[in-house]
């Protein structure tokens, strides 16, 4: 019966040595990348003196179909805002804004919302609210839809219209 050593030889753990040094370089190189890649997408609130006063966006049942209210949302263009968003309803109910809700414009999120896989929207819980920071984009008209997961088919079409920024 043979018996093998866990020390090793010598000779194996000087030729092991230089492996170890490399593997612990490529390990705080991949690390330090983390890390900075990190540092490129804000993990905390932005501060409030960058941020508009929070506008409200309301979900609630009229008629039995969902609406969203106000049917034309106005915010200042190319502006850090502020979206008070509350779901009235018993349903879950997505609310998208096709580039708006990229990662690349949202700043920050919190309470009742998820960010769904589309990039184009945010899903609020039955019941629920929740705060959205966005980075707003260009002047112009942007459709915005209000979507009951009960009803896909029925969506609450409204209007964002982004203006410049009130000096």
């Amino acid at each position: 019966m043979t018996t093998h050593s866990r020390q090793g030889t010598p000779g194996t753990r000087a030729a092991l040595r230089p492996l170890c040094w490399a593997a612990t370089a490529v390990a705080t190189l991949c690390l330090g990348g983390t890390l900075a890649l990190a540092e490129q997408k804000p993990t905390s609130a932005p501060k409030n003196e960058d941020l508009q006063p929070p506008v409200q966006l309301v979900a609630e049942l009229v008629d039995g179909r969902i609406r969203c209210d106000p049917a034309e949302l106005r915010l200042p263009a190319q502006t850090n805002v502020q979206l008070q968003i509350v779901n009235r309803t018993k349903h879950q109910v997505t609310l998208t804004a096709p580039k708006m809700f990229e990662n690349k414009n949202v700043l920050h999120h919190d309470g009742d919302l998820v960010h769904v896989a589309s990039d184009d929207g945010y899903l609020i819980k039955q019941g629920g609210e929740g705060l959205l920071r966005v980075r707003t984009l260009a002047e112009g008209q942007y459709p915005y839809a209000c979507t009951s997961t009960n009803d896909r088919n029925a969506p609450f079409k409204g209007t964002l219209t982004l203006a410049a920024p009130a000096n």
